[in-house]
């Protein structure tokens, strides 16, 4: 049984609310994450692993009580246009 669509849309749902709360510093424990996604413990997990498979600097701060990323990052899911200008070439979301 292959993986669906909707599976992997969820999935990058999941990872692109993650990233968000990381960057508020508003994750909380690990069972509140799930929680707040809605996703097991066990499936949270696995969404931190990928994302530290694709580099995500992903550590657990005890003093904040939330996931945190050790080194400033960006992440964005998604396809974009290049429009081109004389003096370089701009990304942008279409």
């Amino acid at each position: 049984m292959g993986i669906t669509m909707s599976t992997i849309i969820k999935q990058a749902e999941s990872i692109q609310r993650i990233d968000q709360l990381i960057r508020l510093q508003a994750t909380g424990p690990a069972e509140e994450l799930a929680s707040k996604l809605k996703i097991s413990r066990t499936t949270l997990f696995r969404l931190i692993n990928v994302m530290k498979d694709l580099n995500a600097p992903i550590e657990y701060d005890f003093t904040l009580d939330s996931y945190v990323y050790s080194t400033a990052v960006g992440f964005q899911f998604g396809f974009f246009t290049k429009k081109s200008t004389k003096d370089k070439t701009r990304f942008t979301n279409t």
